[in-house]
């Protein structure tokens, strides 16, 4: 590899804001918060919103979707209007 032209390539923590998951692992981004992890060393850490913890293909909950009240909701709004009697 060429000197001076790649970013650094350190260890960092990355945690889920979502849940109570963090790992270990390496990282070109840099950050100016820090953790212990649990070999008592110091890391950089990295919050981030989803991960493999959190998103529904990985843990399998899907969220339903109520689309019966979006169709009302849309008719009520965009349908044709119903002859007055």
């Amino acid at each position: 590899m060429k000197k001076n032209v790649h970013p650094a390539y350190n260890w960092v923590v990355i945690e889920d804001a979502s849940s109570d998951f963090r790992f270990l692992t390496r990282s070109t981004r840099k950050s100016d918060q820090k953790t212990t992890w649990t070999d008592g060393k110091e890391y950089p850490l990295i919050t981030v919103e989803v991960s493999s913890a959190s998103h529904p293909f990985y843990t399998g909950k899907q969220k339903i979707m109520d689309t019966g009240g979006r169709i009302d909701r849309f008719n009520k709004k965009y349908g044709k209007a119903k002859p007055s009697a």
